[in-house]
């Protein structure tokens, strides 16, 4: 999420006020620290960004 953020030069404080998303949600996905992500907040950030999900996340396997 933080490239697309940098590619549009926006700021969390953007993000969140034109989302409705908390900013402590925002901020987490922009630190790549969220643990979980609401389904809700998924779907409101794919609209916003005019992305799919695969386009916000990326999985990287754990080192099990």
């Amino acid at each position: 999420m933080s490239r697309l953020m940098g590619e549009r030069k926006l700021k969390i404080s953007d993000v969140a006020r034109d989302t409705g998303l908390h900013r402590n949600t925002i901020t987490l996905l922009y630190q790549e620290t969220a643990t979980r992500v609401d389904l809700d907040a998924v779907n409101a950030l794919c609209k916003y960004f005019s992305v799919g999900v695969a386009d916000l996340f990326e999985y990287v396997p754990d080192d099990a």
